[in-house]
């Protein structure tokens, strides 16, 4: 069986934790381990191998969390641009054995009772021999509004239901054939193929067209044009709502999609009063809340029930039962036109990474690490100079036709709209100060010539 993950989307409903370019899939919430990291371990224990579904720049982070487990043979689907479940579902299986089973997961999701997965995964694996669609159905523990729901008899699906209002949740509830929709499934490949193709051919002719162009190396890479192409919709909508082959197996397994905060709240350790473990926070007679950062004191006075997240760019502060709003506010910050929504101060990059140390008008200064054996992209910008600072290691730095060092304690400037390149073929971390300064300095002011991620857009 093959583990197919899914490590798309933004995660916004965490944020400022949760970043475009580093999304809650990622981020070490448990025992220092990012749910993407549990996702692997739990199923490696009961599939062969998996299947990674990504974007390019989320490939790098998965690789690299990869290697922290000494799992370094996963394969590899890279998707250009999301296009939903059904789409990259499909891609994955047009890869395979047409006879293969999979298990779909999200990269996303907590699952505590693993001796009760393990359960009704065999279970699951049974179904899909017998040429079945299996979907599992989380054992609801409460009212919720933010799932969609599965009717279920006899372990078949009676019927889909959209998010509920309360009252109607209440129903559910009381009803008790009434299951999350936990956005996991188990099929053989051919027969998921087989229906998408029934009930969405032209998902299905796209699909398989994207798949034929695609670029085959070590990893599947799929084109920019073939990808664009592709109606977006999820699996629910394109084949589980109106398949006949479809069963739900109901399944309490300690599940959450940690959607909100305050789901993340119910999932992390708490002290004696009720607050999440975290040895910055000072408290007094404070209790029941989630207290979040890794870098300054937090310090609390007689407040009860209330989120607080602090990053070193932005903080968020929430009643309980709120945060499910948490999207709104990513939505202005977008207008206010910042990267707030997209990025760290701290960025990953598949060379290594910088931190955003001032941004001001007309200047920027960064900390760029350089891992070795690597090296950015050749580029150049239209709207800056910069200046770089070598403090630690050997540069090995391109600047429009020369190639020369530059050693610690060293610097060299890279003139505006100069083809330029740093890379690091020494054998500890290169460290770099650099000084960007023009009239502007956003991370889209770039012209990439060449790259070795074969990445487009930021640096």
């Amino acid at each position: 069986m093959v583990n197919i993950i899914l490590c798309g989307g933004n995660g916004t409903r965490l944020w400022p934790i949760s970043r475009t370019l580093m999304p809650k899939q990622f981020i070490k919430l448990f025992n220092n381990r990012s749910l993407f990291q549990l996702t692997v371990e739990r199923n490696s224990n009961l599939c062969n191998k998996q299947l990674i579904v990504s974007n390019s720049e989320q490939y790098f982070l998965a690789n690299d969390q990869l290697i922290e487990l000494n799992k370094i043979n996963s394969n590899y689907l890279l998707e250009p641009i999301a296009k939903n479940t059904a789409a990259a579902i499909a891609l994955a299986c047009m890869s395979l054995d047409k006879n293969e089973i999979v298990l779909v997961t999200p990269s996303d999701h907590l699952i505590k009772d693993e001796d009760e997965y393990k359960k009704v995964l065999i279970q699951a694996k049974e179904l899909a021999t017998q040429n079945k669609l299996v979907t599992f159905g989380i054992t609801p523990t409460n009212a919720e509004t933010g799932y969609g729901y599965i009717e279920e008899k006899d372990l078949n699906v009676q019927a889909f239901h959209e998010k509920p209002n309360f009252e109607t949740a209440k129903k559910y509830l009381k009803k008790g054939n009434y299951y999350w929709n936990s956005g996991m499934f188990c099929f053989k490949a051919n027969v998921f193929l087989s229906e998408l193709k029934k009930y969405s051919p032209e998902i299905y002719k796209t699909s398989m067209l994207a798949y034929k162009n695609s670029r085959k190396d070590n990893l599947i890479r799929i084109k920019y044009e073939d990808m664009e192409s592709i109606p977006e919709d999820s699996i629910d909508y394109a084949v589980m709502e109106k398949s006949l082959l479809v069963k739900v197996i109901p399944s309490d397994i300690g599940w959450s999609d940690l959607g909100s905060f305050d789901s993340l709240y119910d999932e992390l350790e708490k002290d004696e009063n009720g607050n999440t473990i975290n040895t910055n926070h000072i408290s007094y007679n404070s209790k029941n809340n989630l207290i979040y950062g890794e870098e300054r004191i937090i310090s609390t006075i007689d407040i009860e029930d209330i989120i607080i997240v602090d990053t070193a760019d932005a903080l968020l502060i929430s009643k309980k039962g709120s945060t499910q709003k948490v999207k709104q506010i990513v939505q202005e910050v977008k207008k206010k036109k910042l990267e707030l929504h997209n990025v760290h101060l701290l960025a990953n990059r598949p060379w290594g990474s910088y931190t955003i140390l001032e941004d001001t008008n007309g200047f920027k200064i960064k900390k760029i690490v350089v891992k070795p054996g690597e090296r950015l992209s050749l580029q150049k910008h239209f709207h800056r100079s910069e200046h770089w600072i070598v403090v630690r290691g050997t540069a090995t730095v391109t600047n429009d036709d020369k190639t020369y060092i530059v050693r610690a304690n060293e610097s060299t400037y890279i003139k505006m709209g100069d083809y330029h390149r740093l890379a690091n073929y020494g054998k500890i971390d290169l460290i770099v100060v650099e000084v960007q300064v023009g009239e502007y300095t956003g991370e889209d002011d770039i012209i990439r010539i060449d790259d070795d991620y074969n990445r487009e857009g930021e640096k």
